[in-house]
């Protein structure tokens, strides 16, 4: 069972602000400075952060344009003529002006507002001294999170620490991104506990604060950095789930390898999410978009358990017994089987699969972050050994790969096949150098697709202060 539900709906708050990127809009609106007065208030706001992280533009198409269909594990899925604007996204044709890249923008800085809401008014309330310490570490990982989509995806982009009167500023550099999210992600980590109690299940917890931190300094390639703070996220105690299979089912939630972990639930008041039903079987469980590739079947050594248990084939009966159909005769075969909610599971009250939890940072990664840094740092020793310890898991042998460039190739490929349909394959292409050999059969052009063109509308109305990426 779901212990909370993250209310996106409840709480809808307005600034003085011309940018639509920034705004809130819905309706019921209450405006900010009648609405933070009490500690329910503060608690009710900081909601409204975590209920970004199921929404359409975290957890459905938006996200999937961009960190899903552009890279070489990942193809539109469903029939030919169904979304056929996705196909840009296959082959790099996206343009400033398309709605996923302006879709994708406008939501993570609506999220960023909404964070910095909290942020700026939440320590003027007369509350709990501790929870209001703990609320606001919460907002400033969120935020961060946020940050962190946005600089892999558009590169330098405005940075907003909290609310303020005039929203059209330049972008800010790429580091200094990084160093803005570097430096939420440390005050968070001080304050945020490791656990909760079952009632506060979901929130953000120590470990995923540093676990994000670790991921982090990886993307700026600082090894010792990513090194230590991985560490710290082991030594919290979090373990591999001896079943990969368990561990994306609704009963693996919140297990002992959950780092950072979005709540989605269901109710009829506040719905779920959409993640598993855009990916779903066509028909049977969902709309069956973001279907794997032939080349990613083709990534796993024989004998590795994660294939088919990342891979749902027509015909096959699952572990929980179901039987896939394919009812679209147009549409593919295989689906992404981490997006399977089974029958037993489904609630009828909202949409498909949508009481599926979303992965966001599992402890098998912060391993795969741990081995990488270890290897920079020449330590290959260590790499080896915790590479081993998720490739075991997968029922594989320990790794034959010996020295430290065999190692990063080594590394780099169990990344591929341990996070699968996890929406990293792409951004860890750019990240290590890959993109430009791996996906130019797609389109892929070095110089320009790295990352994606700032939405044309946002550059029209913050009056040219914004600029365009090169390329576009």
């Amino acid at each position: 069972m779901k212990k909370i539900f993250f209310i996106i709906s409840a709480l809808s708050l307005t600034v003085s602000c011309k940018d639509e990127f920034l705004d809130i809009k819905q309706e019921g609106v209450t405006d900010a400075t009648a609405f933070f007065k009490t500690q329910d208030d503060a608690i009710k706001a900081t909601s409204a952060v975590y209920s970004s992280l199921r929404t359409w533009e975290n957890s459905a198409f938006p996200t999937q344009f961009v960190f899903g269909v552009p890279a070489d594990d990942v193809e539109k899925g469903s029939n030919p003529g169904d979304a056929s604007f996705i196909n840009v996204y296959d082959n790099f044709t996206y343009t400033q002006s398309d709605g996923g890249v302006e879709g994708y923008w406008i939501g993570q800085f609506q999220f960023i507002n909404r964070a910095n809401q909290v942020i700026t008014n939440v320590p003027a309330i007369e509350m709990d001294a501790n929870l209001k310490t703990r609320l606001l570490a919460e907002a400033k990982m969120l935020r961060a999170y946020f940050y962190f989509n946005l600089v892999r995806i558009y590169g330098g982009v405005p940075i907003f620490d909290g609310l303020q009167s005039n929203y059209n500023i330049p972008r800010n550099s790429k580091d200094e991104v990084y160093n803005f999210i570097i430096s939420n992600l440390i005050a968070a980590a001080d304050v945020l506990p490791t656990t909760y109690p079952a009632s506060d299940q979901g929130r953000v917890t120590k470990g995923a604060a540093l676990g994000l931190l670790a991921k982090v300094y990886m993307y700026k390639k600082d090894w010792q950095k990513a090194y230590d703070t991985s560490n710290q996220v082991i030594a919290l105690g979090y373990s591999l789930d001896p079943s990969y299979n368990h561990l994306f089912r609704v009963q693996g939630e919140f297990g002992s390898e959950s780092v950072f972990e979005v709540n989605c639930g269901c109710s009829s008041q506040y719905g779920g999410s959409q993640f598993a039903q855009v990916q779903g079987v066509r028909n049977q469980y969902g709309w069956g978009f973001f279907t794997p590739a032939a080349s990613l079947e083709s990534a796993y050594e024989p004998g590795d358990i994660r294939k088919e248990l990342t891979l749902l084939r027509e015909g096959e009966t699952t572990p929980e017994g179901d039987v896939i159909k394919k009812q679209d005769p147009q549409a593919g075969n295989v689906w992404n089987q981490k997006a399977y909610v089974p029958s037993k599971d489904q609630d009828a009250a909202c949409d498909q699969g949508s009481v599926q939890n979303i992965r966001i940072i599992r402890f098998a990664e912060i391993l795969l972050i741990n081995a990488e840094a270890a290897n920079e740092l020449g330590n290959t020793t260590v790499a080896t050994t915790q590479l081993n310890k998720v490739r075991t898991r997968a029922a594989l042998a320990g790794t034959t790969a010996i020295g430290q460039p065999a190692l990063r190739t080594a590394i780099w490929k169990e990344r591929r096949v341990e996070l699968a349909m996890e929406g990293d394959r792409f951004v860890d292409l750019v990240r290590t150098g890959q993109a430009t050999t791996v996906l130019a059969p797609y389109g892929y052009k070095a110089g320009k697709n790295e990352v994606f063109p700032i939405p044309l509308n946002s550059i029209i109305s913050s009056q040219n202060l914004l600029t365009q990426n090169p390329g576009y």
